[in-house]
């Protein structure tokens, strides 16, 4: 197993969490919530979420609903557990979302 899709343990999670406002782990995954203005922007976060994702060969559950957006992460091929890579996807995300009005 690669030490990017190693579980960490709690310590781990909750130092790096200290770097991603908004996003918390919860049980198994990382998860974090946003919204929008309008629907249209969260669609196109989650396009270019996709677009992440097929970049990095990891991917995420994404909930959109009219003006929220739900996104959860976890590494299936480690037990469902989190690991570097959920930290790696989850850091990307929190890069766009401003650009797309995400709060």
């Amino acid at each position: 197993m690669s030490a990017q899709v190693t579980p960490l343990d709690d310590a781990e999670i909750q130092d790096r969490l200290r770097d991603l406002p908004g996003w918390a782990a919860e049980g198994s995954r990382l998860h974090r919530g946003y919204r929008f203005d309008r629907h249209f922007q969260g669609a196109a976060m989650v396009i270019h979420i996709a677009q992440i994702q097929e970049e990095l060969g990891h991917h995420a559950d994404l909930t959109l609903s009219y003006n929220r957006l739900a996104v959860a992460v976890t590494t299936h091929s480690a037990g469902s557990r989190i690991t570097y890579l959920d930290f790696g996807l989850a850091r990307r995300i929190e890069e766009i979302a401003a650009g797309h009005g995400a709060r």
